[in-house]
């Protein structure tokens, strides 16, 4: 426990539950909005790219995207995301988490107007272009994940910092929801001007020429809520601790936070000047911090990377779930319009049961039972629940059973939501340093989406060559390494940041020390 700790800091520490703490979830909420609905709505117009661009003439079903493509499209923004976590992460520290803050939202702001205006004079190039605007839009999306953390884990009290940042997170959830909803509302709204027949009893005209503005409308909103949050996060002051800790400005950091908690602050500058360059100092690449924080940095990055490989690899048999309980027939009896409703709704109706209440359970109960007991127990039961599905494999795929497979399959994406997909974003931005927390909660969140390239693509080529079955079980065991890894995380309920990172004994010890001395 710090002996003495900055009077701005320790206000931060006991607010009570205020205003502001709500605008700062939703300020960057909006940006978790905007990123979960910019990366997950192109699974619900990539089936009518391929409809579009790659049916043959005469062809006996409707064309699809080529393997190599339809990753191409559905993996570049991954690239693009964990480049930029690892870049802002970086940045965020250097020049500050406000000023960073703007820039990925502008960038997240063009670049999904400029998806959905993707230009060519043939499909391959119409992709490449798609391509490149998304790998851009993935950098943008990159960076908001350190910053929205670190922002909201640096506003935060410590009673219900978990709560606030895991808020943050949880719109992701309603981000995915709304992705499925504009892709129901543009649909239904094209199919009642341009109705259709299925491609069985028309192949020409089951795909209208005016759905080319169907998948541009869906990617293209994801504009709408980054730009209307960009004016508030550009009026949000520097956080304390940044401004405080790393950048060394007792005055403004007391006057940004008296504006913010309505309060007299006092600046302390004696504090921050005899506490310069103290103990304290070490960078990324020490034997200080690996021997402070190094296992701490790996037990973030490996639980992250474990756990989305697993999350995103679900992939692999989502197409059998909506096949399974139909709703998704098979392409050739539908038209073009029909099948991103279907798809849609398939998306809607399985973030509204199992992805959103996932993630508000994590909210309501972080701050009582703690992150540790929260990461174990989704990870335990996400163990549980894979090799359920795997090992009686055979039996879930009868018709009769299929309700069964179904029921486990949204208890696996529950318990990931109630668990770690929302403990791994938490943690990483309480645990380090402030000067280098934005960049450690960007190496962990790097490293998780390199697990979802790993989830996404290596274990969709695995499933080809080994089957889904052994598959299923290679991804159970994924899961427990991840209850193995979870015990090199830290609890960091109901403490300070600065007890956390050691920064409040270091710092202000050194410096009351000092003033002892000159006494």
């Amino acid at each position: 426990m710090a002996k003495e700790q900055l009077h701005v800091l320790n206000a931060l520490d006991v607010a009570k539950t205020q205003w502001y703490h709500f605008t700062a979830i939703v300020i960057a909420g909006m940006g978790f909005f905007t990123d979960a609905y910019d990366l997950f709505c192109i699974s619900i117009v990539t089936k009518l790219l391929g409809r579009i661009y790659y049916t043959k003439e005469g062809a006996d079903a409707p064309g699809s995207l080529p393997s190599n493509v339809a990753a191409a499209v559905n993996g570049v923004a991954f690239c693009g995301t964990l480049s930029g976590q690892l870049f802002f992460g970086w940045l965020g520290d250097k020049m500050g988490r406000k000023r960073v803050y703007g820039m990925t939202l502008m960038i997240m702001v063009i670049c999904s107007i400029a998806s959905g205006l993707s230009f060519g004079k043939d499909a391959n190039a119409v992709m490449a272009t798609l391509c490149f605007f998304r790998f851009w839009l993935g950098f943008g999306i990159g960076g908001d994940y350190p910053l929205s953390a670190t922002i909201m884990s640096e506003y935060a009290n410590k009673k219900t910092r978990g709560a606030f940042i895991a808020a943050v997170f949880a719109m992701q959830g309603f981000g995915i929801l709304a992705g499925g909803m504009v892709g129901i509302i543009i649909s239904s709204a094209f199919k009642a001007k341009f109705p259709s027949l299925p491609y069985q009893d028309d192949p020409v005209g089951s795909t209208v020429p005016e759905a080319d503005y169907v998948w541009r409308l869906i990617l293209m909103f994801g504009s709408i809520p980054a730009l209307l949050t960009y004016y508030w996060r550009m009026k949000m002051p520097e956080t304390a601790r940044y401004t405080a800790l790393v950048a060394k400005n007792a005055k403004q950091a007391a006057a940004d936070m008296s504006k913010v908690l309505q309060v007299d602050l006092e600046p302390e500058p004696e504090k921050i000047e005899m506490a310069k360059g103290k103990g304290n100092d070490f960078g990324l690449f020490t034997k200080q911090f690996l021997r402070r924080h190094g296992l701490h940095l790996l037990g973030t990055s490996s639980t992250w990377f474990l756990l989305d490989i697993a999350y995103y690899s679900q992939n692999l048999f989502q197409k059998d779930i909506f096949s399974a309980i139909g709703w998704i027939p098979k392409a050739k009896t539908m038209n073009a319009l029909d099948e991103v409703f279907r798809i849609a709704r398939a998306q809607t109706l399985i973030a509204l049961c199992s992805t959103v209440p996932g993630y508000w359970f994590t909210v309501a109960l972080i701050d009582r039972i703690g992150r540790f007991a929260i990461q174990l127990m989704g990870f335990f039961f996400m163990t549980v629940f894979m090799f359920a599905l795997a090992i009686p494999y055979h039996h879930w795929t009868l018709p009769d059973h299929r309700i069964g497979f179904v029921v486990m399959y949204s208890l696996t994406f529950f318990f990931a939501n109630f668990g770690p997909n929302a403990t791994t974003f938490v943690v990483p931005a309480e645990i380090f340093p402030a000067r280098l927390r934005s960049t450690c909660h960007g190496i962990s969140a790097a490293a998780g989406k390199a697990g979802a390239i790993v989830g996404a693509f290596g274990f969709l080529y695995a499933a080809d060559g080994i089957g889904v079955q052994k598959t299923l079980i290679i991804l159970g065991v994924v899961n427990f390494f991840g209850i193995i890894f979870t015990f090199l995380v830290p609890e960091s309920k109901g403490k300070s940041l600065e007890d956390l990172s050691g920064e409040g004994d270091e710092e202000i010890e050194t410096a009351t020390d000092l003033r002892q001395q000159a006494v």
